[in-house]
């Protein structure tokens, strides 16, 4: 198994070759390297290097290259690498993609250029491209291509198979045959297993799979990648209200899902954009981040405000200025752990009303307990330390509310943004941390 180790080695390897190949001045010797890798190599060794030698190593990458290369970087990075390429250059790149990779490469494209791009296409691309524009992104028919190969349910195995030897060629990521009547409605699919190892003169109809269901062209992305998780799927029909077949949508577009969902949730919890580049020039993100740290600095003053209230009473009993940070504290790793579960379970389909109630009244409990269980390690800690037991008891108590108050939080926060239609991984954890401390300072 390769891990992120072995890939981060021989990008550094291949960024060295490449770098002392061009050191050198053998410019062509560079440019063979680079363009006998994969694209998508070629892609993840572009976005390791700073933004001065991104723009050298493109222009090695040889125009057959250009495609796959393009589609397998970041939606930023992709645009300032096409920023001063034609109309005409990047219709032709997306005429080289499939539909579905099209797309996503069209919708990247500033507005001024996309009609410019979309006519320069042939009217049979421009057609299946358009089929796939008219659906949100994040959609199945968003995701889908229109790449499929159908067969009537009448005709034998044998007819089948001569059609297939006809076409000499099948769309990647194929498993089955889709089955369609005549209207072009879906009915099931054609396992190529069966259809190889079954009588020659049987029908489709008689060995088709009619318990395979069509997935809906307005489904969201996720709910798509939840499906072929579950159910190990490689391809799937895409179908409209109709149960008219669209198109299909192959394994490898639910893995760009999968780890977009997985990119986003990490760089959410730290309140960064999926746009965020570690190699990207300093200005732009400064901009993206300074936002964040903003509404940090605004919530850091809230829980400044709720400690001012107390300085009379700190002054006096300085012992509990200095336990308080570890109420805050406990508190907010609790409640960390208790939203990060939470928004797992809704990227994960799991959380929904039925079980929410639940789901809460648990976490209450366990944050009881756990709370309940530290309070009395601290409250022996703090009665020996200060040799005080009724300062034990107040950061004990102290320590309890705030670990049941961070559990419930943890819970709630996440279903009330949802509700206002806002990212929980994106603001959750700012809100949380804030009701953390002011509970834990109260």
């Amino acid at each position: 198994m390769v891990d992120n180790t072995d890939i981060a080695e021989k990008t550094e390897q291949q960024i060295i070759a490449l770098s002392e190949a061009l050191e050198t001045g053998t410019l062509q010797h560079a440019q063979s390297m680079l363009n006998a890798l994969h694209p998508a190599e070629i892609a993840h060794l572009i976005e390791s290097l700073p933004p001065g030698e991104r723009f050298v190593i493109w222009s090695l990458v040889s125009r057959e290259l250009e495609a796959e290369v393009l589609i397998s970087l970041g939606d930023e990075l992709r645009q300032t690498l096409i920023k001063d390429m034609s109309p005409e250059q990047l219709s032709q790149v997306a005429e080289d993609l499939e539909v579905d990779d099209s797309a996503d490469f069209v919708q990247s494209l500033p507005n001024s250029v996309i009609d410019q791009v979309l006519h320069s296409l042939d009217s049979q691309h421009r057609k299946m491209l358009e089929s796939v524009l008219s659906f949100p992104e994040d959609s199945a028919g968003g995701m889908m291509n229109t790449d499929t190969i159908t067969v009537r349910p009448e005709v034998t195995l044998d007819v089948v198979l001569r059609y297939l030897r006809l076409l000499g060629s099948i769309p990647e990521q194929t498993d089955h045959l889709i089955v369609v009547d005549r209207e072009n409605r879906y009915m099931g699919v054609l396992p190529l297993s069966l259809l190889l190892t079954n009588e020659p003169n049987n029908t489709v109809e008689a060995i088709m799979d009619d318990k395979i269901e069509a997935i809906p062209s307005d489904m969201e992305d996720n709910d798509v990648a939840k499906i072929f998780e579950d159910l190990d799927l490689i391809s799937a029909p895409v179908v409209d209200a109709n149960n008219t077949l669209l198109g299909r949508i192959t394994v490898d577009d639910v893995v760009d899902v999968i780890r977009d969902e997985a990119d986003h949730s990490v760089l959410s919890m730290a309140g960064l954009t999926d746009e965020e580049d570690l190699f990207a020039p300093v200005l732009p993100s400064s901009k993206r981040r300074a936002v964040w740290l903003g509404i940090n600095l605004l919530t850091a003053f809230l829980a400044s405000w709720v400690v001012s209230n107390f300085e009379t009473t700190l002054e006096k009993v300085v012992t509990v200025a200095i336990l308080m940070n570890v109420v805050a504290s406990m508190g907010g790793i609790a409640g960390s752990q208790t939203i990060t579960l939470v928004i797992r379970s809704m990227a994960l389909g799991q959380l929904s009303r039925s079980n929410r109630r639940w789901v809460f009244h648990k976490e209450v409990i366990v944050g009881l307990l756990n709370g309940i269980v530290w309070a009395i390690v601290v409250a022996i800690i703090a009665s020996v330390w200060f040799n005080d037991y009724s300062v034990g008891l107040v950061i004990a108590a102290a320590l309890v509310i705030n670990l049941v108050f961070a559990a419930a939080s943890g819970v709630a926060i996440p279903i009330m943004l949802k509700k206002l239609h806002i990212d929980p991984a994106i603001a959750g954890s700012v809100i949380l941390t804030t009701i953390t401390d002011i509970v834990g300072l109260l």
